[in-house]
């Protein structure tokens, strides 16, 4: 057990960072694009905070999260999504007090307890957009914009953008009606699952996976004949603000998402090429959520993606990752005196911010090249007893294999000229 990871839980290997490495950088540069700025909040919250935010009636909630008490007897949980905490530190740092609207962006682990499977784990990392102050349509489609923006420019093609409108509370009420009328002498044929979820909250029901109940659900009365004229305008205005921007989408009345905290807009972006979970991003709009868990009455929007599932749609879809460059140089020396001087010489060329290394574990010469080889370094210096009896180092272009002598006397001058010069 000391040596295997967690069930869920997956390692992310030095062969396999970089693909993390550009993701990130690549999400955090397009939020910068759009206006948004970083967040970061910590690993675990009090409980009570997604009870109240994400909602005890949810499968999250009831199932998923990992709780515990800590030594001062406080419930706290593991981060199970990002929008929550995100909302407490709203709040608790009056950030409502500042200039509206509030572009936040985050990259975060998260913790869930489900079954693993491609693309699910229960430890894994979300990138996440929340915007607080706006309630106009054109933020939910700027959101998305910015999601579908992220995808395409990682290479993605060939996703749907599925949007809904799942009402307000006052128009839910009614539609709530009117869904358990059409799901009650069906509820021997639903799962267990729904059963549950018809008393809670019966608009879970259509979220369900299960194949019979979704075939049930397929002729279920739509939320969209149900919605309130506020909600309705807009959901007219956010179609009008998509086709601006030049984002297709399909209405499918069947998102819904699994938190309670959803109001108003609901979107799905999804791939085909990841097994059964095909969604890779999803969010709306939570008007209701800032207030819920204490704060003044606020707008809300966002959506979330998870990183894991992201690098496997990628994967899937053979699409190359940019690999990082090798070294710039690799040293290698031979004799006590001569990997002395390649310490000192690795010293001044990383402070130049060159990346650089040399030989830790006194290997042959023919020994050194092949690693330098395998380290993709597009120099490899050789430094011996004839390199210091000469005052001058062998330098060898790994790509062209081209020699020349450099000067130990002005090592450095001539190295960054190498590099000044396009090498």
């Amino acid at each position: 057990m000391l040596t295997q990871a967690p069930r869920g839980t997956k390692d992310v290997m030095p062969f396999d960072a970089y693909k993390w490495q550009y993701v990130e950088s690549k999400f955090a540069e397009i939020c910068g694009r759009f206006g948004y700025e970083e967040i970061r909040t910590p690993g675990f919250e009090h409980t009570v905070l997604f009870k109240r935010g994400v909602g005890e009636g949810t499968d999250i909630v009831q199932k998923e999260m990992y709780t515990f008490k800590d030594n001062g007897k406080r419930d706290l949980t593991l981060k199970p999504e990002g929008t929550s905490p995100v909302v407490r530190a709203f709040i608790e740092n009056k950030l409502y007090a500042m200039t509206q609207p509030t572009k936040l962006y985050y990259n975060t682990p998260c913790y869930r307890y489900e079954r693993p499977q491609a693309g699910r784990l229960r430890a894994f990392h979300q990138f996440g957009i929340e915007v607080f102050g706006a309630k106009d349509a054109s933020t939910d489609a700027e959101i998305i914009h910015l999601g579908m923006t992220f995808f395409k420019e990682v290479g993605l093609k060939n996703l749907e953008l599925r949007i809904n409108s799942i009402g307000c509370p006052e128009c839910r009420k009614k539609y709530i009606e009117v869904l358990k009328e059409y799901y009650a002498p069906k509820l021997g044929d639903l799962c267990g699952t729904c059963n549950e979820r018809y008393e809670r909250n019966p608009v879970r029901i259509i979220d369900c996976k299960s194949p019979i109940c979704q075939e049930i659900s397929a002729g279920a009365p739509s939320i969209l004949d149900y919605l309130c004229d506020e909600c309705s305008d807009h959901f007219e205005e956010l179609k009008r603000n998509l086709d601006l921007m030049k984002t297709e989408y399909i209405i499918d009345p069947n998102i819904v998402r699994g938190l309670d905290y959803y109001s108003k807009t609901a979107f799905e972006i999804i791939s085909r090429d990841i097994g059964a979970q095909g969604t890779v991003c999803g969010g709306g709009r939570y008007d209701g959520l800032v207030e819920e868990i204490g704060g003044p009455a606020t707008p809300g929007v966002g959506f979330g993606l998870g990183v894991e599932r992201l690098i496997l749609t990628l994967e899937k879809n053979n699409i190359e990752i940019p690999k990082p460059e090798g070294l710039d140089v690799f040293i290698a020396a031979m004799g006590k005196e001569a990997v002395e001087k390649a310490v000192e010489i690795t010293s001044e060329l990383r402070t130049m911010g060159l990346k650089v290394d040399f030989d830790h574990l006194k290997r042959s010469l023919k020994a050194q090249f092949k690693y330098s080889d395998k380290k993709d370094s597009l120099y490899t210096m050789v430094i011996g007893d004839n390199e210091l009896q000469k005052g001058a180092v062998t330098l060898k272009n790994m790509k062209s294999g081209e020699q020349s002598e450099i000067a130990l006397s002005n090592i450095a001058e001539d190295i960054a000229n190498k590099f000044d010069e396009g090498m």
